[in-house]
């Protein structure tokens, strides 16, 4: 298992979608939002309206460049040996690599060079002389490992196969020219072998066949100790080799905390990091002895799961742990950092984040992330107790009117707590209580995932909309994971149904606190979220006055039958949670939940944004659901970008969409936008549908020459 700069990230299959974005306690619970009609008064309209007038011309638009173009400078990364910083900033307006000397940020230079998609995932090699990153190509998630040797300056791809998936097994600081690789080359590129793969060379040894696993286990030592796999049933199962060739069952972890248990790397001694939700709600952190099975528990909270690990670089011991119900909360369970962890929470205001340590611990790159404001990067020196300032991700962001995001626990109609977070226009909270002095239109949001989750943080998409004068409303609805195995769990199954009534009772008690107008609410969001938009204009389709679509899926039974071929190990899980696509009840099942077949429900308008590369939710999920619309005669805007996938990462296309959006947005909700003008400069798309029905979108298309 690959553990990097000391910090065990917990992964997720189903990803969420960054293109439409998102991020405690203190919402009144009094109200029963199962019981809230949603209606309003005329009295309320025309207070909506007259805040909405006097915003216009107290609070200026800001620019969307300010928030969707690239960022200044961003991800600061210290090597290893503490020498050099590496970080992330624009090339010829592409983002790519920049390295420099770690005491002189004005002599970085850039070290990748791409001039069309961006170089944005990278880490630092141990040799400290080396960087590795992973791209695809147009989103297609088809990821090659690329390596960077700073003395030479030369660029080789590590994998040069075509057609696979690579992804970073492991890496130690043991062998610093060398790192372990998984790559999906054999046919059907369903399953990852394990190379070694010698990142100065490029030369690779095939380290371990897979017979059918999901993925490795790896150590230190680039020994594989455990093989993972899904039983049909959605639960988990660890595999040891026998000695003999073959493999014996370790660990079994049944489906109803498959979710929240797992084994998440090693110590020093060669015990394991155990995540462990069995007999018990959340998931703590133990330490298992992979010997004998004694488990010692380390940490462990009532209300959310482990969200973070910081251990030694070198020892890997655990220092540290965070948990996130509505905001990070820090455990210190070694001593040795405990100052070090006081004295940075008197740096900056925000929550922090270690993102990189050298291999002596003396030097961290902490990061410190804001809700009103861009993230701030410092350089700091342990033995000194001293933190350099080094950049701010976005520094005209510090000058701009952004608003606050606050934390609300909204109660679910049969008593679940729905963390979520809420957005309001500058102005329009002159109490400071979270709530507006009238309604307003509202957007609800809806994260990805769906195990995933919204967290509470600086999010442009809050931002932009929030200036031109909606409340915007992020609900952690079930199936969101962090908040325990019980509230998964309640979403099995569940798409379109209780996961809906989430939204809905979310709905309700926006209106309920007059946070929003009843008559101008939208739905808007990416993956899972676009999926959310379908069935809430479906299902609901009074609810909403309109709704933006970002690669979302519109049938559940195409998006099953066409999974990406390195889904097929996860499978049994979709099955479970989701609906079996391969028997006739379970198809069924699925065409009940499925948008695509009430698309005659629809009343309200639809946009819908695809990245025609897009290997999870494929470009068919839009053209199915805009063709059925179409043949009803039903209004709907599609704009479908030929070079993105599962969102979108080209600045020029976000720009783009996002033009469109509050467009949109401000001819159904009676918000202000910024008109697209020369937006679609560089963006690549089209637009099969619709281009009439959104304000400045037909013209906007005819100056443009170059589009597709």
């Amino acid at each position: 298992m690959y553990v990097r700069d000391a910090c065990l990230v917990l992964g997720l299959i189903f990803m969420t979608l960054s293109a439409t974005g998102c991020g405690v306690p203190g919402g009144p619970e009094s109200n029963q939002t199962g019981a809230t009609s949603i209606d309003g008064s005329a009295q309320e309209m025309e207070s909506a309206n007259s805040g909405m007038e006097s915003m216009k011309h107290s609070v200026p638009l800001i620019p969307r460049q300010e928030f969707f173009g690239n960022p200044d400078k961003a991800r600061a990364r210290i090597s290893p040996d503490g020498t050099k910083l590496a970080l992330i900033a624009p090339l010829d307006g592409v983002l790519n690599v920049w390295v420099g000397p770690a005491e002189d940020l004005q002599a970085i230079r850039p070290v990748t060079h791409d001039t069309h998609r961006g170089v944005v995932r990278f880490f630092w090699a141990y040799t400290s002389e080396h960087l590795i990153y992973l791209q695809d190509v147009d989103g297609n998630e088809d990821h090659h490992v690329y390596s960077v040797n700073l003395e030479t300056d030369q660029i080789k791809d590590l994998t040069p196969i075509t057609g696979i998936k690579a992804r970073i097994q492991e890496v130690s600081e043991r062998f610093p020219e060398e790192i372990l690789v998984g790559v999906n080359d054999r046919e059907g590129h369903q399953l990852h072998d394990v190379y070694r793969v010698n990142i100065v060379t490029g030369q690779r040894e095939l380290v371990q066949h897979n017979p059918g696993f999901a993925g490795f286990i790896t150590d230190d030592n680039y020994q594989v100790r455990l093989a993972q796999t899904f039983t049909s049933d959605g639960g988990q199962v660890y595999l040891m080799p026998d000695g003999q060739g073959d493999w014996r069952e370790y660990l079994q972890i049944g489906a109803v905390d498959a979710m929240t248990t797992g084994l998440a790397g090693f110590d020093k001694a060669g015990s394991m990091f155990l995540l462990d939700s069995r007999g018990r709600n959340t998931a703590a952190l133990k330490l298992l002895d992979l010997e004998t099975g004694e488990e010692t528990l380390l940490a462990e909270n009532e209300r959310a799961d482990l969200s973070g690990i910081i251990a030694h670089p070198t020892e890997k011991h655990v220092q540290a742990v965070t948990f996130t119900y509505a905001r990070r909360e820090w455990k210190i369970l070694d001593e040795s950092i405990r100052g070090d962890i006081n004295y940075l929470k008197e740096v900056a205001e925000g929550e922090i984040q270690i993102t990189s340590r050298t291999l002596n611990d003396k030097l961290w790159t902490v990061a410190f992330i804001m809700d009103h404001g861009p993230v701030q990067f410092y350089l700091y020196d342990r033995e000194q107790q001293q933190a350099r300032y080094l950049f701010s991700s976005r520094p005209s962001l510090e000058q701009l009117p952004l608003v606050r995001m606050h934390a609300e626990v909204i109660p679910a109609r049969d008593g679940l707590e729905l963390v979520s977070y809420l957005s309001l226009p500058s102005g329009t909270d002159p109490d400071g209580n979270a709530r507006p002095s009238c309604p307003l239109p509202l957007v609800l949001l809806v994260h990805g995932g769906p195990w995933s989750r919204d967290s509470w943080g600086f999010d442009p998409t809050h931002q932009l909309l929030a200036n031109r004068g909606y409340a915007v409303l992020s609900v952690n609805y079930r199936g969101s994971t962090g908040f325990g195995k019980n509230f998964v769990n309640a979403a099995d199954r569940e798409w379109a149904g209780k996961m809906h009534l989430d939204l809905m009772d979310a709905v309700k008690w926006a209106i309920a606190e007059r946070v929003s107008n009843p008559d101008r609410i939208a739905i808007m969001g990416g993956s899972y979220g676009g999926y959310a938009t379908l069935v809430g204009l479906t299902f609901t389709p009074e609810v909403f006055a309109c709704g933006v679509d970002v690669v979302g899926p519109s049938s559940l039974l195409t998006l099953l039958e066409n999974p990406p071929p390195y889904w097929m190990t996860f499978m049994p899980v979709m099955k479970k949670r989701v609906g079996d696509h391969t028997t006739e009840e379970g198809r069924k099942f699925l065409e009940s939940r499925s948008p695509l077949f009430l698309a005659d429900k629809i009343k309200r308008p639809l946009l819908i944004g695809q990245g025609a590369n897009d290997p999870r939710v494929k470009q068919m999920e839009a053209d199915q659901i805009v063709k059925a619309m179409e043949g009803q005669n039903i209004p709907v805007t599609y704009m479908l970008f030929q070079n993105e996938g599962h969102g979108f990462a080209r600045p020029e296309n976000r720009l783009a969409f996002n033009a469109v959006t509050e467009a949109f947005l401000a001819e159904h909700l009676g918000g202000r936008f910024e008109p697209i003008g020369d937006t679609f400069e560089g963006a690549v798309f089209t637009v099969p549908s619709g281009s009439q029905q959104v304000p400045g979108l037909a013209q906007a298309l005819q100056t443009r020459d170059d589009l597709p």
